[in-house]
């Protein structure tokens, strides 16, 4: 199904915040155990558009985030877990730890709310503390 989707996006360095905001149109399925959410994120030329799949566990114990195109990476965020993935950048390749501390999702057919909090490290070194809070609605 077409949904509209509204994402924020929060990370905390040091007692710094940075907030990121976006709004687009994308697909929602979902299946017995899951939900898939793909949508693009559009770049500033001559970046092509980044195509994004986040795949939610319904009983909120796994959420893993695919980014294909410009750069690629793979972040899985698992409650009370640890995971290394592969973060690519325009710099490179970039091997992180994500230690996910919370992951709640609901949806009702036509609207929903899913949040991610997890922190990056990088090499054993705290990077940042995130959050990603994400609203949809059928369209």
């Amino acid at each position: 199904m077409q949904v509209l989707i509204e994402i924020i996006g929060t990370q905390k360095v040091d007692r710094e915040k940075d907030k990121i905001e976006l709004t687009t149109v994308g697909t929602l399925e979902e299946n017995d155990g899951e939900y898939i959410l793909r949508y693009k994120e559009e770049q500033e030329a001559p970046t092509d558009a980044i195509d994004v799949t986040v795949v939610i566990k319904k009983d909120e114990s796994l959420v893993e985030m695919t980014r294909t195109g410009g750069a690629e990476s793979r972040l899985i965020i698992e409650s009370s877990n640890r995971n290394l993935c592969h973060y690519g950048s325009e710099y490179g390749d970039i091997l992180m730890g994500i230690s996910g501390h919370s992951i709640s999702a609901e949806f009702d057919g036509e609207q929903g709310e899913f949040e991610f909090r997890y922190d990056i490290d990088i090499n054993g070194l705290m990077v940042s503390r995130n959050s990603l809070y994400t609203k949809v609605r059928r369209t």
